[in-house]
């Protein structure tokens, strides 16, 4: 298990923090998820990676912690710009972050996850496609079809 923690606990931390947004909750919880993952070892049955396996306990744990403290709590000053700067994505960027954050959080799932991930995560399309089980391509076209809803939203507010 510890060759398994040195290889996984930062693509888990970097998961949680995209979810959480707080670096210490993510390591309270990136802990927690290894401490589940040793008592639940013998449940893997190797059908997924091992990183998809302790991404979806991460994602439990955080659950489970959000249940139990019934807030959610957001850092504005986590969210990074994408690299490539679109008219979408300039427009998104004149309206403020925690805005952007209020619009972000109302989308459904899977959308907000995977533009939490590659926003805040910093992962990769390939990356977020194995946390959450699908492809990159998957990945690719769920992020941009989350920034569509985005910006549909911010347009009509205006």
């Amino acid at each position: 298990m510890e060759q398994i923690y040195k290889e996984h606990a930062k693509t888990v931390y970097r998961y949680l923090l995209s979810l959480t947004h707080n670096e210490d909750l993510a390591e309270e919880i990136t802990q927690e998820t290894f401490y589940q993952a040793v008592r639940c070892a013998g449940k893997y049955d190797g059908s997924c990676k091992i990183s998809t396996w302790l991404c979806a306990i991460a994602k439990n744990s955080w659950l489970a912690w959000m249940k139990k403290n019934k807030e959610i709590v957001i850092s504005d000053d986590k969210i990074e710009e994408d690299t490539v700067c679109s008219a979408e994505d300039m427009v998104i960027s004149d309206i403020s972050k925690v805005e952007l954050m209020r619009k972000l959080h109302q989308l459904k799932e899977p959308l907000r996850e995977v533009i939490y991930l590659r926003l805040a995560g910093d992962l990769s399309f390939r990356e977020i496609g194995d946390i959450m089980g699908m492809s990159e391509n998957w990945a690719r076209v769920n992020y941009f079809r989350g920034k569509e809803k985005l910006l549909k939203e911010v347009k009509k507010d205006e």
